[in-house]
């Protein structure tokens, strides 16, 4: 028995070598070849040396041993690396992964605010009508510097989005800072089952001008908007609006599905470069066009991001529609999601997005073809009114305190400290300026048709 022990560990013994022998030599060849090249600088051996020696060094020494052990350290160490490469590049843990796939379902325990990083700061990209962040006034711009009296300077987004989330009727205390105002402000939520519808609004303005408003890009969102372009063709509708402001995206195969709605077939739609720029990837129109012959307008603004400027910059570039409002979020980058080990996940940005016309949207944007200028509080005030509308008129809101609340779902909310119903804010501007530029615009193009 001792000798079988003693030979085992022997054999233990010469597989580890072996092994550092293969890893050594791979790592020693790699640094050959940067030496070679004048790229000795990035050495893998002395940074995988540096690292093994400070988590050792951190596990033997940090104060509170519960903070160090390995499973924490590691998963700290990638989350920081890949945050540092991006705001939107991100090492998940279990619970993150588990978030970002019930995201692209469109059904969530929270708040009702899409976020990014912006500038260097958690910022709110769209809070979502009827739900609690709208109601109690979180406006698009807004900048997040506490949660729950933590600062979220250098939060990783997956982070922020753990600490907003949890069970419905439950509080968070977020305090904001709004750049408008320059002003701090407290807000105390209760979180709520979100349901995230795609479309909304869709209506026959005067004139005979149909009217879309699409609030994210989801799995079904190609099919309702399938829905609503059907109910205004039998309507006849003589031009089009859809509206994007404040989209704050989704996923790439619906923005494609909808771009491949208004284009003919063949059309470029987007085309993606990685890091190899020899090498694309290109989403070309496939389908049947609707609506060939109607002119169309696409509302923008600050807060419309990622699908949202794809289905933009692609109706832009192929001269389908014309652009109003304001310049678009920049959000147009690649992430791939790769599963690893034990229920985790790393985003990692991976290629960039460009137009047809070979316009990079990532951190610049998509400028409209007109620019009409409108506050966030303008805004606001507009899907207030409106909400306020379809209720007088019994149209159900999906995000209604009287909707989602079982027994399942976590037990009915204490007292809501803000107001079930969201109000207009001081100046209670309604008016809609870039709505009307549209409708004039496409007035005036049937019109100039007449002729």
């Amino acid at each position: 028995m001792k000798i079988f022990t003693r030979s085992f560990k022997w054999l233990l013994v010469t597989a580890v070598l072996a092994v550092n022998l293969v890893v050594g030599a791979r790592i020693y060849s790699q640094e050959t070849a940067a030496a070679e090249t004048g790229e000795g600088k990035d050495s893998p051996l002395e940074m995988y040396t540096l690292f093994s020696k400070v988590v050792e060094q951190v596990r033997a020494n940090y104060v509170d041993t519960e903070k160090s052990d390995y499973k924490d350290l590691i998963q700290g160490a990638l989350r920081g690396m890949l945050q540092s490469l991006d705001p939107h590049s991100q090492f998940m843990d279990e619970e993150a992964f588990k978030a970002m796939q019930e995201d692209t379902a469109g059904k969530f325990g929270g708040l009702g605010i899409t976020i990014g990083i912006k500038d260097t700061m958690l910022t709110v990209i769209a809070p979502m009508e009827g739900t609690p962040a709208f109601r109690a006034g979180l406006l698009s711009g807004d900048k997040i510097m506490e949660i729950n009296g933590d600062s979220t300077d250098g939060l990783a987004l997956d982070e922020a989005v753990k600490k907003l989330r949890g069970d419905p009727g439950t509080k968070v205390r977020i305090k904001i800072f709004r750049p408008k105002t320059q002003l701090m402000k407290d807000f105390e939520l209760v979180r709520a089952i979100i349901n995230v519808p795609s479309i909304k609004d869709t209506q026959v303005l005067d004139g005979g001008i149909g009217y879309v408003r699409m609030l994210q890009f989801g799995e079904d969102t190609a099919r309702d908007l399938q829905r609503a372009l059907d109910e205004l063709a039998a309507q006849k509708v003589r031009a089009l609006v859809l509206d994007l402001r404040s989209n704050p995206g989704g996923l790439l195969s619906a923005a494609v599905e909808v771009s491949q709605k208004f284009l003919r077939r063949g059309d470029l739609i987007v085309f993606t470069r990685g890091r190899d720029l020899r090498i694309e990837r290109s989403y070309r129109a496939r389908s049947r066009q609707i609506f060939p012959d109607v002119p169309m307008v696409v509302l923008i603004n600050g807060y419309s991001a990622s699908a949202s400027e794809i289905v933009a910059g692609a109706l832009q570039d192929n001269r389908r529609a014309v652009l109003v409002g304001e310049k678009s979020f920049g959000k147009g980058s690649v992430q791939s999601v790769l599963p690893q080990d034990g229920g985790t996940a790393i985003r990692l940005t991976t290629a960039k997005y460009y137009t047809p016309s070979e316009r990079v949207i990532h951190d610049v944007g998509i400028e409209p073809d007109v620019v009409v200028p409108m506050s966030a509080e303008n805004w606001r005030n507009i899907l207030v009114a409106r909400n306020k509308a379809e209720e007088q008129n019994g149209e159900e809101n999906p995000n209604s305190n009287d909707e989602g609340w079982t027994d399942e779902e976590g037990a009915a909310p204490p007292a809501a400290s803000v107001p079930a119903e969201a109000e207009l804010l001081e100046d209670g501007d309604v008016s809609d300026p870039q709505l009307e530029r549209a409708c004039d615009m496409l007035r005036g193009i049937l019109v100039y048709q007449k002729r």
